[in-house]
């Protein structure tokens, strides 16, 4: 599964490409914060079984914060993120968000799944398979299967193993505890090219600052 590590690269690359003017280093730290911010509910799982994967990476997680940031930004007349931060905020904000979908939900989503509709439908679904066009079958995929006889996994019957619980119940005195970092030579591109990309980013905009 995507480490963190994976999703705040991810997140990266979003807020270099949506940042624009406004890219500094307080602005990307903002947004690759944001990236990490579903990956917490791996520590609500001791507490709240089967919690993670679901809790924070709900689709209506980023849906109640994008619609309390509109809100805010759109219909309140006298907006908190406008007064505390100007334009930068409200930037910042929205980038931020969609770092957190894109980079902190997305990577996992379209591998081994989350619990998309946390807590109205309790179901894992993840979006991942294949699409190719054959010579002989036409166009093929398998990311979406509609006659599927396999139920989805719920919290009650399910558990996504992590370095903070790594197994269901309580853990035995020995238990192995892995925290990934790159588990595929995919993730450890995305890494390279996420942090490539936010520290030649951030050495620009200094040197631009600099007038060289």
């Amino acid at each position: 599964m995507p480490s963190t590590l994976v999703h705040v690269a991810v997140g990266g690359l979003v807020g270099a490409a949506l940042l624009g003017r406004w890219f500094d280093t307080r602005s990307i730290a903002v947004v690759l914060v944001a990236a990490a911010v579903p990956d917490l509910d791996s520590f609500t799982s001791t507490l709240l079984p089967g919690s993670h994967r679901a809790l924070l990476h709900t689709l209506f997680f980023p849906l109640l914060l994008g619609a309390l940031l509109l809100y805010d930004t759109r219909i309140r007349r006298d907006s908190l993120v406008r007064t505390r931060w100007g334009s930068r905020g409200v930037v910042v904000a929205w980038v931020a968000l969609a770092a957190l979908l894109g980079g902190g939900i997305f990577p996992d989503l379209f591998t081994n799944g989350v619990n998309a509709f946390y807590p109205l439908h309790d179901a894992f679904y993840a979006v991942n398979g294949k699409a190719e066009l054959s010579s002989t079958r036409g166009f093929v995929q398998t990311f979406v299967e509609f006659n599927s006889d396999v139920s989805p996994a719920t919290t009650e019957n399910f558990h996504y193993s992590t370095a903070v619980d790594p197994s269901p119940g309580t853990e035995p005195e020995n238990v192995e505890r892995i925290a990934p970092l790159a588990s595929s030579g995919l993730e450890l591109m995305l890494v390279i090219l996420g942090g490539g990309v936010v520290g030649g980013r951030l050495l620009a905009e200094r040197r631009r600052a600099d007038g060289k």
